[in-house]
């Protein structure tokens, strides 16, 4: 008869089980990770294709714009209109006391389009002054009006003004005067718009400077223009 097992038994594995027998996970090398280029690349050749098509449109551009700028200049012959001072006729010539001036005068400019299927419109926000000396004796405006192919307008100006001479510069005038050699300068600003048959393109600033030379200033007498040249230049 067998009695009561004992109260506590210890099982001792074995040799094999044993924990100091029991082989670690095998080591587990973290492999690098190498971010790849790719979108660096993409991204790249996107911008130089972007690039090559702005070039591309570009230069479209100016092929289109050329051909039409030769387009127009073969059938339209544009041709650069032409001012020249006619007339000067002195209203009043008072020198007063004070050394002031007031004065007034009748200028008369011709205006030649040659274009035969182009016309200028010239608006109202124009300048006309004469001036001796780099002083102004006078001041106007152009008239406003639409000038037609093939036109040939003389604009009548009516300049007045009041200027503060001193009395060296009036001596220099009276010396002028004295000698039947008066150097007077006319200067324009007018905007003008280039009206191609009856459509309106852009508008842009003409400006006119005229070198005079007139023998005398003396009211209501005719004033001879001994020599006169004139320059020209434009602002868009």
């Amino acid at each position: 008869m067998n009695g009561p097992p004992p109260p506590y038994v210890m099982l001792e594995g074995s040799r094999h089980g044993s924990s100091s027998d029991v082989q670690p996970p095998p080591y587990r090398r973290n492999v690098p990770r190498y971010h790849s280029n790719y979108h660096k690349r993409s991204s790249g050749k996107s911008c130089l294709r972007c690039i090559c098509c702005c070039c591309g449109c570009h230069f479209l551009f100016i092929i289109i714009l050329a051909a039409l700028s030769f387009y127009f200049y073969v059938v339209y012959e544009p041709r650069i209109p032409s001012y020249t001072v006619q007339n000067l006729e002195v209203k009043s010539f008072d020198v007063q006391p004070d050394f002031s001036l007031n004065t007034e005068f009748l200028l008369a400019v011709k205006a030649d389009n040659p274009n035969t299927n182009i016309g200028f419109t010239y608006g109202k926000e124009s300048s006309v002054a004469v001036t001796y000396s780099d002083a102004d004796l006078c001041t106007g405006k152009l008239p406003s009006f639409h000038q037609g192919h093939k036109n040939t307008t003389i604009m009548k100006i009516n300049l007045k003004g009041k200027s503060e001479f001193g009395s060296g510069l009036q001596e220099a005038l009276a010396d002028s005067r004295k000698h039947g050699k008066i150097p007077l300068l006319v200067e324009v600003k007018v905007p003008i718009t280039v009206v191609v048959g009856d459509f309106p393109l852009r508008e842009f600033k003409v400006l006119v400077n005229c070198s005079l030379v007139v023998d005398n200033l003396a009211p209501d007498k005719k004033i001879g223009i001994l020599s006169r040249n004139t320059t020209f230049d434009f602002e868009f």
